[in-house]
C-alpha cells in the first residue's frame, strides 16, 4: 500500500483471524495463513451459540482472548512525516503490536486511541493486536468482543494538524450571522522553523463558500502552537432535530506552495440552553426533549453495527417522533454519531457506568467483589479515565448532535454511603423507591451520609474531577449526570459539579428537588417507557424532557432468566421490529393523526367487566406504576368466536370509534381515559376490526388471519453499493390464503440466498429466540423474521427467497426477491 502525504485510509479489509491464545502471535514471522481472512468491524462473540452455561449479564455468549493480524506495504515515512494507526473502538484489553514491538495497551472498550507506529514501519508491515475479553461478564449488557469498529491507518506530513487538531465552536448565533471560531492545532516536526499558510474555507449545507480565513503561520522547529481564526457566517442555517443543517470546514497548510496537509470537519450552527424553570431551548426555541436509550449493539449485528442497520434502526424511531438518544453507558462510535448529525438527534454522549469502585454484572444494587469473569474498567480508572474522557471529547465535540456530556451512570451504587443514606432500603420503612419521596429530611439525610466512613474515593470528589477534565475541553454542553439517589447527591456535593442533574427513574422526586433546589436544572435521564412519564413532563415545564429505557431491546441483563436474553424494555424488539409501546409513544410524541390497536382476552389483560357490561381496569391507579415492560397485547384480531377481548387502541385523536366488521361498538373520548388507552369490549367474531377518528383522518384495522401459506419478503432497499459495507434488510411476513399477514402463530423458515452477499445474521426479534445468528432458519415472532445482507465487491443480482423448514407443517415458499449490486 503506497499513501501519498497526509492521508487517511480506511484499514478494515483484509484482517486475520484467530479465536485463540497461540505463542509469538504478535512476531511478524508467525505463520497465520490458516487463519480466517475477514474485514472490520467484527464481533466474535455475536457469532457464536447462545449457552446456559454462561453469564445472562452479557446476553449467554461467550468472550475469549482473540487474535487480529494484518499484512500491508508502505512507502517508508520521510524526515518528521508521522504514521498512525487509529482504532474507533476495541472491545477489550486490547494490546497493539507493530512488526512484533507492543506499542500501546488499551483497556477500556469504548473509547478511541491512535498510536503513533512511525519508529517500527518498514516497507513490509504485519500489524497484530491482541484483545483479551476473558473478563466476558464485565458488564451489565452485552458489550461484543474484537475490533467492532472501524480502523484508519493515516499518514501525516512533517507540518501537519494533528489529528481532532480542530476544534469548532459558534459563539454568537443570530438569524443575520453567526460568529464561527476554529482553533486549529498546527504541529512541525521539522528540525527547523517552516513559514505555513494556513487556509480555511467554510460551505454551507448547499455546497456554497460561506467564508473563508487565510493566515501566514511560523512554526518554530519541532514543536506546535493553536491558531484562532474567526469567520462570519451571513444568514446561517441553524442546525436542529427538524432541519439538521451540516456545514463544512476545509482547511490546507501550505509550505513553500505545496499542500503538506488537509484537515475537514462538519459541524452545525445551534445554541442549547437549559433553564431551571422552562426547560430546554434549542436556537432559542423551547423544545420537549423525546428521547431513548440505546446500547451500542444491534441484535443480530451485535457491536459491529454497519451504518446501515443503525440508519434503519433510527430512522424507525425518528419515525415516531424521537430526536435525542442517549449513549447508555458508554462513548458511541464516530459513525454512530455522524448518521445522528445528518439525520437529527440530540445526543447525550456518556463517559462511564463505572468509576473508582464496581457495580455487581450480574445483578446491580447488591454490589459485590468481582470474581474473574465481572472484574472490570475499575482496576484501571485511576490511571485511564483522564485520557479515555478527554479521546471521547476531542473526537466528539465537533458533532452538532451532541448537546450533553454525561460523566457517569447511576455511580451512587457503588459508594455504600448514598446506598444507606435516604433511608429507602430501612427494613422500618415501609414506603415505595419509586414512588414516594426519602423517608428523610435533607438535613437528615446529609447527617446520615456523614456519620459513616467513607472510602479512599468519594463520589463528589471524582465527580468533580471528571467535570473539570470535561470543561478543560468544551465549555460549550452541559454537563450532567444519570443520578439513582438524588435525595443524597444534592447535599452530598455530587449535584454542583454538574449543570444539569439528570434523574432516573426519579419522577417522584421532580416537584421536591425543583422546591428544593430552585435554581438546578433537571431533567428525566433514565425514565420508563410508560404514559405517566411522558405526563409527568407535560406537567411541568421545568421539565424539559425524557429518555426511555430503552429504544431498542439489547442482548443481556438476564442474569439467570434462560431461555431469555433481553429485558423486553425496548421500543422496538431486538430485530427492530416495533412493539406495543412504539406506537403508543408515536400517538404521544407525533401530531399527525394516529392510531393503532392492539388486543387481549379480556382474562389476560388488565381489565375485566363490571356489572353493566363495560370494560374497566382490574386496578384503576395501576397505570400510574407501570414499571418497564408493557402490558401483554396482541397485535392480531385472532381468537374464538364469542371470546370475551379487550381491545386497545394508542392515538393522538381526542375521539375513536370501534366496528367489527362494520358495526359500531361505541365513539369513545380521550379524555376519559386517565392511563391515555382507548378501550373496548368486543365479543369475538371473526372479520375486520377498525378504530378510526371521526373524521377519517386515522385509522387502523386488524383482520382475521388463516392458516399461513405463503411468505412475503420486503426489502428496504433493492439496491445496494458493492463496497463491502452496505447492507439490506429483509423482511419475511408469514401471509394466509387471502394475503393478510399471520401474526398469531409461528413457522419455522429457512432463508435461500443466491449471489455475492455476506449473511449477517437473522433474527425475529423474540426474546426466548436463543438460536445462532449467523444460521439461516429460525421461527419467526408474531409471523415475521429478519435477515441482514452485506454487500462484498462484487457487481451483479443477488436472488433471496425462503422455504419451510417445518416438515410437518404446510409447506411455505415465498417468490423470489430480486436485489441489485453497483459499483
Amino acid at each position: 500500500m503506497t499513501l501519498p502525504k497526509s492521508s487517511t485510509q480506511p484499514f478494515n479489509t483484509n484482517w486475520r483471524f484467530s479465536l485463540d491464545n497461540p505463542e509469538n502471535a504478535h512476531e511478524p514471522t508467525f505463520d497465520d495463513t490458516h487463519w480466517r481472512t475477514l474485514r472490520v468491524p467484527h464481533d466474535w462473540s455475536i457469532e457464536a451459540h447462545y449457552d446456559p452455561n454462561l453469564e445472562g449479564a452479557t446476553g449467554y455468549l461467550p468472550g475469549g482472548i482473540g487474535w487480529y493480524r494484518k499484512h500491508f506495504e508502505l512507502e517508508l515515512p520521510a524526515e518528521g512525516e508521522r504514521i498512525f494507526l487509529y482504532f474507533d473502538g476495541i472491545y477489550n484489553h486490547a494490546t497493539v503490536f507493530m512488526n512484533g514491538h507492543e506499542v500501546v495497551f488499551h483497556p477500556y472498550g469504548y473509547s478511541p486511541f491512535f498510536v503513533d507506529v512511525t519508529p517500527f514501519v518498514q516497507t513490509q508491515n504485519v500489524v497484530a493486536v491482541r484483545v483479551d475479553r476473558t473478563r466476558y461478564a464485565d458488564s451489565r449488557w452485552y458489550t461484543g468482543s474484537g475490533i467492532y469498529r472501524n480502523v484508519k491507518l493515516i499518514r501525516k506530513h512533517a507540518v501537519h494538524i494533528p489529528i481532532w487538531g480542530a476544534y469548532i465552536t459558534t459563539p454568537t448565533i443570530t438569524h443575520a450571522n453567526a460568529s464561527t471560531r476554529l482553533e486549529l492545532q498546527l504541529m512541525n516536526a521539522l528540525p527547523e522553523d517552516a513559514l505555513v499558510q494556513v487556509c480555511s474555507e467554510f460551505f454551507a449545507p448547499s455546497g456554497e463558500l460561506a467564508a473563508i480565513k487565510r493566515d501566514d503561520v511560523k512554526l518554530s522547529a519541532s514543536s506546535g502552537q493553536t491558531l484562532i481564526q474567526d469567520v462570519t457566517i451571513l444568514q446561517p442555517a441553524l442546525w436542529s432535530p427538524d432541519d439538521p443543517a451540516l456545514y463544512t470546514v476545509k482547511s490546507s497548510l501550505k509550505m513553500n506552495n505545496v499542500i503538506t496537509d488537509t484537515y475537514e470537519s462538519t459541524f452545525g450552527i445551534r445554541s442549547f440552553k437549559f433553564t431551571a424553570d422552562n426547560g430546554f431551548f434549542i436556537n432559542g426555541e423551547n423544545t420537549l426533549i423525546k428521547g431513548v436509550c440505546l446500547h451500542h449493539e444491534a441484535g443480530l449485528a451485535g457491536a459491529a453495527v454497519p451504518d446501515a442497520v443503525w440508519q434503519q434502526r433510527l430512522q424507525t424511531l425518528k419515525d415516531a417522533g424521537c430526536n435525542a438518544i442517549r449513549t447508555a453507558h458508554n462513548p458511541p462510535s464516530e459513525a454512530f454519531l455522524d448518521l445522528c448529525d445528518r439525520m437529527g438527534f440530540l445526543v447525550q454522549d456518556e463517559f462511564f457506568d463505572d468509576w473508582d469502585y464496581p457495580k455487581d454484572k450480574r445483578l446491580n444494587k447488591n454490589e459485590r467483589t468481582p470474581d474473574p469473569i465481572t472484574d472490570s474498567y475499575t482496576r484501571y480508572f485511576q490511571t485511564h479515565a483522564e485520557q479515555d474522557l478527554k479521546n471521547t471529547m476531542l473526537r466528539d465535540r465537533n458533532h452538532p448532535s451532541v448537546f450533553q456530556w454525561s460523566i457517569g451512570n447511576e455511580i451512587e451504587w457503588t459508594y455504600e454511603r448514598y446506598h444507606h443514606a435516604p433511608g429507602y432500603f430501612e427494613p422500618s420503612w415501609q414506603g415505595n423507591y419509586f414512588w414516594e419521596l426519602p423517608p428523610y429530611s435533607p438535613e437528615e439525610i446529609k447527617q446520615r451520609l456523614d456519620a459513616q466512613p467513607a472510602k479512599e474515593h468519594t463520589l463528589a470528589a471524582t465527580a468533580h474531577k471528571l467535570a473539570s477534565w470535561t470543561r478543560e475541553l468544551d465549555t460549550t454542553r452541559v454537563i450532567t449526570n444519570n443520578c439513582i439517589f438524588p435525595a443524597v447527591s444534592h447535599v452530598s456535593g455530587y449535584a454542583d459539579a454538574v449543570d444539569v442533574m439528570g434523574y432516573s427513574y426519579r419522577r417522584a422526586l421532580y416537584d421536591y428537588a425543583h422546591a428544593l433546589y430552585p435554581d438546578k436544572p433537571l431533567m428525566g435521564t433514565e425514565n420508563l417507557g410508560q404514559w405517566h412519564e411522558w405526563k409527568a413532563v407535560l406537567e411541568r415545564p421545568f421539565i424539559p424532557g425524557v429518555f426511555l429505557w430503552t429504544g431498542i431491546d439489547y442482548l443481556g441483563e438476564a442474569h439467570e432468566q434462560w431461555p431469555k436474553k433481553t429485558l423486553g424494555t425496548g421500543l422496538l424488539n431486538t430485530a427492530g421490529f416495533d412493539k406495543p409501546s412504539y406506537h403508543m409513544f408515536k400517538s404521544l410524541w407525533t401530531n399527525e393523526p394516529y392510531v393503532r390497536a392492539f388486543t387481549q382476552t379480556l382474562e389476560k389483560s388488565l381489565y375485566t367487566q363490571d356489572t353493566n357490561g363495560n370494560i374497566t381496569p382490574k386496578n384503576p391507579d395501576a397505570w400510574q406504576h407501570a414499571l418497564w415492560v408493557w402490558q401483554d397485547v396482541n397485535p392480531h384480531w385472532n381468537y374464538q368466536p364469542g371470546q370475551h377481548i379487550a381491545v386497545e387502541a394508542y392515538s393522538n385523536q381526542p375521539e375513536l370509534e370501534l366496528r367489527l366488521n362494520n358495526k359500531s361498538y361505541g365513539t369513545k373520548k380521550l379524555e376519559w381515559f386517565e392511563d391515555h388507552i382507548y378501550k373496548w369490549l368486543v365479543p369475538f367474531e371473526a372479520g375486520e376490526l377498525r378504530v378510526i377518528s371521526p373524521d377519517g383522518a386515522a385509522s387502523h384495522a386488524l383482520v382475521t388471519a388463516g392458516e399461513p401459506v405463503k411468505v412475503r419478503l420486503l426489502a428496504d432497499k433493492h439496491v445496494l453499493s458493492a463496497d463491502n459495507v452496505d447492507c439490506v434488510h429483509v423482511v419475511a411476513q408469514l401471509l394466509d390464503a387471502n394475503n393478510h399477514e399471520v401474526k398469531h402463530t409461528e413457522r419455522r423458515i429457512r432463508f435461500e440466498v443466491e449471489g455475492d452477499v455476506r449473511v449477517l445474521g437473522v433474527d425475529s426479534g423474540g426474546s426466548h429466540s436463543m438460536r445462532t445468528h449467523n444460521a439461516r432458519e429460525l421461527v419467526t415472532h408474531e409471523g415475521r423474521a429478519l435477515m441482514i445482507l452485506q454487500a462484498n465487491q462484487q457487481r451483479g443480482c443477488v436472488r433471496v427467497s425462503t422455504v419451510s423448514a417445518d416438515n410437518e407443517q404446510t409447506t411455505l415458499s415465498s417468490d423470489t426477491l430480486t436485489l441489485e449490486l453497483v459499483s
